[in-house]
């Protein structure tokens, strides 16, 4: 099993910055890819970034391109996601999420079976 823990959340004002964390433990070499997912009250899960272990391949919602970029320290085995330029539509509880099975299926929600508790980004006007 993998377990994954996320850090980092908090209020800001638009325009502001927050780095999360999503540390990772267990059986981490199982997995292929790790993706960040927001969900605000009464919305959709949506999927906001993924990074491909080992090599590092990228994604991104089209919604955050340019603004939020992930990335990972594999000694650490964690991944991050810098989130610059936050707007009051950013605001959501964030999770993030392990995908192990053989390739990595980000922005389906459906294929990461291991999630954090999530960790809340608050934004203000």
């Amino acid at each position: 099993q993998v377990q994954l823990v996320e850090s980092g959340g908090g209020s800001v004002q638009a325009g502001g910055s927050l780095r999360l964390s999503c540390a990772a433990s267990g059986y981490t070499s199982s997995i292929i890819c790790v993706g960040w997912f927001r969900q605000a009250p009464g919305m959709e899960r949506e999927g906001v970034a993924a990074i491909t272990s080992g090599v590092g391949t990228t994604y991104y919602a089209d919604s955050v391109k340019g603004r939020f970029t992930i990335s990972q320290d594999n000694a650490k085995n964690t991944v991050y996601l810098q989130m610059n330029s936050l707007k009051p539509e950013d605001t959501a509880m964030y999770y993030c999420a392990a995908d192990r099975f053989s390739s990595c299926n980000w922005p389906a929600a459906r294929y990461f079976n291991n999630w954090g508790q999530g960790t809340q980004v608050t934004v203000s006007s």
